[in-house]
């Protein structure tokens, strides 16, 4: 029993094994008994899956609470808050990849399933590795801090309404792989006079997991900015990506309706960098987390309610839809 307490990244490992589990348990069940089957997910569908896995991410940070204290738990819901929130970009990429693909909503939730798992163990090696190096090089997390405020500064300034799937990477796989020009079913592969070939699904899922690791260069340094505990980095990640699914499923129709928020995000992610200046200035160990959580929140709620007050008007006709 004693190799259950001994620490693996600086936290337990009987606490790593709790939340794995929990993660097992929860890909099981939403693969075996939510999603049994190619089926279309429903908005009111993945509106009701979307409320469990929010409230599953915000109950785990009793358990932080619990093992780790109120300060932790506090850095915990900063991180959880900040990556559900910058995972409408992911939803925004991943809309479109399908829509270039021609993706029945049928298939889609196949695609996600995989992708989900592909980025629980690329995050898991991104943080792991970042943690190394901040343990190793602290000033390090000064480079993170100055990059989330260009990062934020820029994506205000930036339009990036214009996305495109028919990329390098898309060329390049297309040119190393032989690939059906139809669907096949949900198949990712399937063999065709002896030889095998990979399917438009395939190309779907290889083109969203290399999306998340384009938007983790983002996500990841603004959670190692709000606390550099690779357990609690982890843990806020992989619950925020595991509603990934229904989330896209619940906002693809809508996402229209969160225009302004993009301009919320900027200044999120220029707070996030620039609280580990002024910590420094302040002459603080570290920007109080509470401080932090409560910020994270006002800044949120006003892009939410602003983009969704400046496009009342719109909600009708997505209802009509």
């Amino acid at each position: 029993m004693e190799i259950l307490t001994s620490l693996f990244l600086g936290t337990p490992l009987w606490m790593w094994l709790t939340f794995i589990t929990i993660v097992l348990v929860l890909l099981a069940a939403d693969l075996g008994l939510v999603n049994n089957g190619d089926q279309e997910i429903g908005v009111s569908k993945s509106l009701r899956l979307s409320a469990v896995y929010i409230t599953l991410g915000m109950a785990f940070s009793g358990f932080v609470y619990w093992q780790m204290g109120s300060e932790a738990t506090a850095q915990y819901l900063t991180a959880f808050v900040v990556e559900k929130t910058l995972a409408m970009d992911n939803v925004f990429v991943i809309a479109l990849i399908f829509s270039s693909f021609a993706i029945p909503r049928m298939y889609q939730h196949r695609v996600l399933f995989w992708g989900i798992l592909g980025v629980i163990v690329l995050r898991g090696i991104m943080i792991g590795l970042g943690a190394t190096l901040v343990a190793e090089y602290s000033w390090l997390l000064y480079v993170f801090a100055a990059f989330l405020i260009f990062t934020g500064i820029k994506m205000m300034f930036t339009d990036e309404t214009n996305h495109s799937v028919d990329g390098p990477v898309l060329r390049f796989l297309k040119k190393r792989m032989r690939v059906t020009e139809d669907l096949v079913g949900n198949a990712f592969f399937v063999k065709r006079d002896g030889l095998r070939y990979v399917t438009p699904l395939f190309l779907a899922l290889v083109l969203i997991e290399i999306a998340d690791l384009v938007f983790a260069v983002d996500s990841v340094p603004a959670v190692f900015a709000i606390t550099t505990d690779p357990f609690i980095v982890y843990t806020s990640n992989i619950f925020a990506i595991l509603g990934l699914r229904a989330l896209y499923f619940a906002l693809s129709a809508i996402l229209h309706r969160f225009a302004y928020l993009k301009y919320a995000l900027s200044l999120l992610l220029v707070f996030i960098g620039s609280k580990v200046f002024v910590a420094d200035w302040m002459d603080l160990e570290k920007f109080p987390p509470s401080w932090s959580l409560g910020v994270t929140f006002a800044i949120l709620a006003a892009g939410v309610g602003f983009s969704l007050y400046k496009t009342r008007g719109q909600a009708k006709v997505v209802e009509q839809h």
